[in-house]
């Protein structure tokens, strides 16, 4: 519906434009035409036996060609300004289109996103509530209450820093950090949720001074996208070392991998591979927007390389303390 009803806007948009430009010729071509006759006129009021006639004649082809000339330069002028504004708005509304599917392709996801961890809570809660359960069974639903409870909190502060930081009202407050440190407690986090598929390899005591809020965050998504994106049997590695001054963090992933023109693509806000309505996995099209934004604001970098045993590697890289 809304591909038929943009057709219908830009077919409206091209034929406005091409009236436009229809009617600056024919302006153009009326007025050289008024400019003829008015010259033969002139021509016709002097006779031949007349004064300086030749003069006369000679000064009204000036004054002829310089009209023609007039209207060739305000025509063009007026041109130029016309399609430099018209392609314009072209871009500027083809991109306000663009953001609005984002947007609107967003709010599904982020639908789905909410509603399905408090669904799990809720009815495991009423399972509790209605059901007299082992210690064995209670224990393991309250544990999976509390991971839907933990990835509806990750989204939400997702959702906050990313407005926060769009808007200039996060403060960073920078510190001393042991990367290594946090990304163990994260990869436990995980490992609790999804045991036996992720694998850790830090140099311990990599120190590095950020905000541990928004390193933690960085770290989370790039694990979570790692275990999104990958086969559930697959295995997923984070590994973390240091090169040249710099703290190098990979998350590396067997999953479909990703094509060279969208690896630059991913990291846009809202952006997602594939059609809306196809994907498999779940998602915003956040975690990696803010994931580089975070760590363009520390100084840091993040790029993807390919994983020769086929997926993706995701390599940041933070300046040590």
């Amino acid at each position: 519906m809304n591909t038929k009803k943009n057709q219908r806007i830009f077919f409206l948009y091209w034929v406005l434009l091409a009236y436009i430009i229809a009617a600056l010729v024919f302006w153009f071509i009326t007025l050289n035409k008024q400019n003829r006759e008015m010259s033969e006129l002139k021509k016709e009021s002097y006779a031949i036996t007349s004064p300086k006639y030749q003069e006369k004649i000679a000064a009204i082809e000036d004054e002829k060609e310089r009209k023609i000339k007039q209207y060739a330069g305000e025509g063009t002028t007026f041109l130029l300004v016309i399609l430099a504004g018209a392609i314009f708005v072209y871009w500027a509304v083809r991109r306000q289109l663009k953001i609005s599917q984002e947007q609107q392709n967003f709010m599904m996801a982020v639908t789905h996103e909410l509603k399905t961890p408090i669904a799990i809570a809720k009815l495991n809660l009423e399972t509790i509530q209605k059901r007299k359960l082992d210690e064995d069974q209670h224990q393991r639903l309250i544990n999976n209450t509390l991971q839907e409870t933990n990835r509806l909190n990750a989204l939400c502060n997702n959702l906050l820093i990313s407005s926060q930081i769009e808007a200039g009202g996060y403060r960073m407050e920078k510190q001393e950090l042991d990367l290594s440190e946090l990304l163990n407690s994260c990869v436990d986090d995980f490992t609790s949720r999804f045991p036996g598929r992720i694998f850790v390899n830090t140099s311990p005591g990599i120190i590095v001074k950020a905000d541990p809020v928004l390193i933690q965050i960085c770290i989370n998504n790039l694990l979570d996208n790692a275990l999104k994106y990958s086969p559930k049997e697959t295995e997923v590695m984070a590994a973390l070392s240091t090169s040249g001054g710099q703290a190098v963090l990979q998350v590396t992933d067997n999953g479909p991998g990703i094509d060279d023109k969208e690896k630059d693509k991913v990291f846009e806000k809202f952006y997602r591979l594939g059609n809306e309505a196809t994907k498999r996995a779940k998602g915003t099209g956040l975690g990696l927007y803010l994931t580089r934004k975070i760590l363009r604001r520390h100084r840091g970098s993040i790029r993807i390389l390919n994983n020769p045993g086929g997926g993706s590697i995701f390599a940041v890289q933070l300046p040590a303390a």
